[in-house]
């Protein structure tokens, strides 16, 4: 599983996902003047919160993850306050899977109400 282990932080606002790996490890050194070559994963999103991406260092090169959602939007912090906060990994995988928990409610929620009106007798 992806990065197992590894200290997780989180770029918060949006950033310009049209950077590659080169500057998003520049904006990794620099701006939050942490380490892009340690055990750590850094999640960036973009302005539309619908598509994030992870730099991670596997000891002799870059991985840089990505995923796009089809419908809906990651709940993404602001940077009301701060750059970037660290999140545990469980906090992470919470993150990247809320977009589907909604949607699996929404057709609970969607199913649940046209059980009830087939069996009230409502169509």
């Amino acid at each position: 599983m992806l990065g197992d282990g590894k200290k997780v932080y989180l770029a918060c606002g949006a950033t310009d996902l049209r950077k590659n790996i080169d500057a998003l490890s520049a904006l990794v050194q620099e701006t939050f003047k942490l380490d892009p070559y340690g055990d750590t994963l850094f999640v960036f999103c973009n302005r539309n919160r619908d598509i994030i991406k992870i730099l991670e260092w596997d000891g002799d090169g870059f991985w840089l993850h990505m995923k796009k959602i089809e419908q809906g939007r990651f709940n993404w912090p602001s940077t009301a306050g701060e750059e970037i906060m660290d999140i545990t990994r469980q906090e992470l995988e919470i993150l990247i899977g809320s977009t589907r928990l909604r949607s699996k409610l929404k057709r609970r929620r969607m199913f649940q109400k046209d059980m009830r009106r087939k069996y009230s007798g409502k169509t």
